[in-house]
């Protein structure tokens, strides 16, 4: 079996060491890939996934049995409808599906119309129109940016000074270009934050195990929010919760997306919040998340490679969960998110891999035989236990192993999780 993987961070590293575990597996291809998994799979920097032609004419010469996508942008751009009008078979929703993760407006009105339980909100464009709107809500105010912004489009505002700021940043400063002309304003959900994440075929389901992932920057979730610093799996939550989120959000889901008409070949990933009032959706991604890839696949009990190849044909075929846990800790440069130092110089085992430690690069590059920083999140450091604790422990010896000059990481994921 012949794979290409689309994408270069730390969820497509994560794709190419499971499906390396395939004897099916002759060849794993990466457009674009990064530097630290080039030892592991045949890496294109040159290649741009946004010239569609070229990954046509790439998957029919290198003959690819399928094609993983990775990241959001080339979901909500086509890619997948542009390579299935040409038989190639591939993991994703077609467009369409994907502005469910693209705007978050369109994902919006798509709960309401499905009766999908969500936090109350008001659409706005201008600073005016904003605060007019912060009338129907209490503080503290959820704006969030309509279009993709890498996990970083979305601000918790404690007052209306807050909110007042961050809508002149969105509106005024435009400091999200095009996707933050038009945005959501919610009303803040309290409660309990989970990733639930399910493989479909656009009919029936199979839920992954559930992750949790730790947005904020720093300890004690403080700090901006960012693309994710850390995740642990499974998490273990009451059977009534998952009844709840099952027959109130993923089916309900999945009957929108037939009423519409979606493709749908992949991954709906759902970010809840569980509430006194029962479980609410955040927001959708139409692909795996990252960093919860990271966790969730080291978890799942068969071929990954078969199981994907499958689905990207139309068969979603079941498969066990292993009795582990895992967690990965995520290492990111100075000045991230905001201004991320490039070029630093990382020292350790950045190649380390036993049956319960690797290391995922997310961002490196590698100059005469050297790591260096290349972007916001670098690393991902996972460890795999027979409890979550020893999963934590592992990753945290693994983390405590880099040294870098301004490499951060949180101290405290987990902490929620009763271990």
């Amino acid at each position: 079996m012949k794979i290409l993987v689309v994408g270069s961070g730390g969820r497509e590293h994560a794709l190419i060491k499971s499906f390396r575990l395939s004897p099916l597996v002759t060849e794993i291809h990466v457009i674009p890939g990064n530097d630290g998994m080039a030892k592991e799979a045949l890496c294109y920097p040159d290649i741009s996934w946004k010239n569609f032609e070229t990954v046509v004419t790439f998957c029919t010469n290198h003959a690819i049995d399928f094609v993983f996508i990775g990241p959001e942008d080339p979901l909500v751009l086509g890619l997948t409808d542009f390579l299935r009008t040409r038989g190639i078979h591939c993991i994703g929703p077609d467009q369409e599906a994907a502005q469910l993760e693209g705007s978050k407006i369109f994902a919006k009105i798509f709960m309401q119309e499905a009766g999908i339980p969500t936090a109350h909100f008001r659409i706005v464009d201008s600073v005016e129109q904003t605060l007019e709107a912060s009338k129907e809500f209490t503080p503290p105010y959820v704006l969030k940016a309509d279009g993709l912004c890498a996990g970083k489009g979305v601000s918790i505002c404690k007052n209306l000074k807050d909110l007042q700021k961050v809508a002149h940043d969105f509106f005024e400063k435009k400091i999200f270009g095009s996707a933050g002309q038009r945005a959501v304003l919610e009303q803040f959900m309290p409660g309990f934050e989970l990733s639930y994440t399910v493989l479909t075929d656009g009919n029936k389901y199979i839920s992954l195990p559930i992750a949790q992932d730790h947005k904020r920057l720093m300890d004690h979730d403080e700090g901006p929010n960012t693309g994710g610093m850390g995740t642990v799996a499974p998490l273990l939550i009451p059977t009534d919760w998952n009844e709840k989120i099952q027959s109130r959000i993923i089916e309900p889901t999945l009957n929108q997306m037939k009423n519409r008409n979606f493709l749908y070949r992949g991954i709906i990933f759902v970010g809840i919040m569980i509430t006194a009032e029962g479980p609410h959706v955040i927001e959708y991604n139409t692909r795996l998340g990252d960093p919860e890839t990271q966790v969730i696949l080291p978890l799942i009990d068969t071929d990954t490679a078969q199981l994907f190849c499958d689905l990207a044909k139309g068969k979603l075929m079941p498969f066990k969960i292993k009795n582990i846990s895992s967690a990965c800790i995520i290492m990111a440069a100075e000045g991230y998110p905001e201004s991320p130092k490039k070029g630093i110089l990382i020292h350790g085992p950045l190649d380390l891999e036993n049956p319960s430690q690797w290391m995922i690069h997310a961002s490196t590059k590698k100059i005469e035989g050297q790591y260096y920083t290349n972007g916001g999140r670098v690393l991902g450091c996972v460890g795999i236990g027979s409890t979550l604790k020893s999963a934590l422990t592992e990753a945290y010896n693994l983390a405590s192993q880099i040294n870098s000059s301004g490499l951060q990481y949180r101290k405290d994921i987990g902490s929620k999780v009763k271990i």
